[in-house]
């Protein structure tokens, strides 16, 4: 990824392609995932035990072909409450079958047993005194199969993880974040720059050549101003160009379109601009082959803990580094966030100059973000790899843990060496 100015317009460009490997000098597998469900099998680990009462139902749910936020809505229509009354710890992949628990406030068992939906089961029931809230998960356990390889590619395949397991993974964002066009960082830039007209141009408009043809003419009909034949044409899978479409046809505010979309969905917009300026940075270091390395300034967390500190003697604490014990950071740009120190620091706050939004507009606008720090390496635990064959044919089964947050995908990305 990298930044370039366009017309005098600082912008932030996203080449999925332009992130540096761990491992450049193994070759990959090639190969493809989530060729089905059952190919990705993502599972929730949480972060405590439950006591078994308390006024919050806790639902362990499977889904396949769905979003969290899908199961979010759906058990808020069931239960007949509203969406802040349900929790959970993490967003899961759609394309695959992933299991995780959720809480619904004031909750019934019985009537959690007349929930019927195709797609999300329940797995079983249990309760706790508290919601579960966003990051309330020690990590998720993947169980992948990569296809189109043969099972002999299992050999290299090993070779490269257990490299990934030494050194820790780039935990950069993946490409899932940025959306099917690539562009969600670019939406999350104009909602915090309070562009609203920008915003619903770059989600509703510009066709690109690449797409559907149906929504294509989706977009042209947007441009033109026919908002009804754009809802029209947008199928219901694309629920949140339909939200903002729904407010516009009748005339809305460019405010009112805009929230009427999903709120999560609009987080995760924000999201996606602070994981372009985080993956910039951590592709700098991992090019420059200090992604482990310790300088003085920077923010170290705790893998154990999650602790955080400033670096102030780099040589003292690079063996504990070394030991993965603990791991530099990068910003996730918000008001809160804790500012690295000397040059570190300096770098972090010329990306997000960069960008053309300021601390202010982060700090004060109405989808500004509290901001964190996300370590530039992710642990790899329990890892397994082998090779097999079932009716789909031959294939690398790849099995791990990674901590919350991080995304399998960058992990099989070093494995494959495939983009997309």
């Amino acid at each position: 990824m990298t930044w370039r100015r366009n017309r005098d317009t600082l912008k932030l460009m996203l080449t999925a392609d332009g992130l540096a490997y761990l491992t450049a000098d193994v070759p990959g597998i090639g190969g493809t995932i989530k060729t089905r469900p059952e190919d990705f099998i993502v599972t929730e680990v949480p972060a405590y035990d439950f006591s078994g009462a308390g006024e919050h139902l806790y639902l362990y749910i499977e889904k396949r072909r769905r979003l969290t936020t899908d199961v979010v809505r759906y058990l808020s229509r069931h239960f007949k409450v509203p969406w802040d009354a349900i929790g959970y710890a993490g967003l899961k992949d759609k394309h695959a079958i992933t299991r995780q628990w959720f809480s619904v406030h004031f909750g019934k068992e019985a009537r959690a047993s007349e929930f019927e939906d195709d797609a999300i089961r329940i797995l079983a029931m249990d309760r706790h005194a508290n919601k579960i809230k966003r990051g309330h998960l020690r990590g998720n356990r993947f169980d992948i199969k990569i296809r189109e390889v043969d099972a002999s590619a299992a050999v290299r395949a090993k070779r490269i993880l257990d490299r990934v397991v030494a050194e820790g993974a780039p935990n950069f964002i993946g490409e899932q974040r940025f959306g099917y066009r690539k562009d969600t960082h670019l939406q999350g830039r104009s909602l915090l720059k309070g562009d609203l007209q920008e915003f619903l141009d770059q989600m509703l408009g510009r066709p690109q050549a690449s797409e559907p043809e149906n929504n294509q003419e989706a977009r042209r009909a947007y441009e033109a101003g026919d908002y009804a034949r754009a809802l029209e044409l947008w199928s219901t899978v694309h629920r949140f160009e339909r939200q903002a479409l729904g407010p516009l046809s009748r005339g809305a505010s460019l405010a009112h379109a805009v929230n009427g979309i999903d709120k999560p969905h609009r987080t995760l917009m924000v999201s996606a601009f602070q994981s372009a300026i985080f993956n910039e940075l951590l592709n700098e270091r991992l090019v420059a082959g200090r992604m482990g390395k310790l300088e003085v300034g920077d923010i170290a967390v705790k893998h154990d803990t999650g602790g955080q500190f400033e670096v102030r003697d780099a040589e003292v604490e690079q063996p504990r580094a070394d030991r993965m014990e603990i791991s530099p950071t990068g910003p996730m740009w918000g008001a809160e966030m804790r500012r690295a120190g000397g040059a570190i620091g300096e770098r972090e706050a010329e990306a997000l100059a960069t960008t053309g939004v300021s601390e202010r507009e982060l700090a004060d606008g109405d989808y500004s973000s509290y901001g964190t720090r996300r370590s530039f390496r992710m642990p790899v635990r329990e890892p397994q790899v082998s090779g097999g064959a079932d009716d789909l044919g031959p294939y690398v089964y790849a099995g791990f843990e990674l901590p919350r947050g991080s995304f399998a995908t960058v992990v099989l990305r070093e494995i494959t060496k495939a983009e997309s």
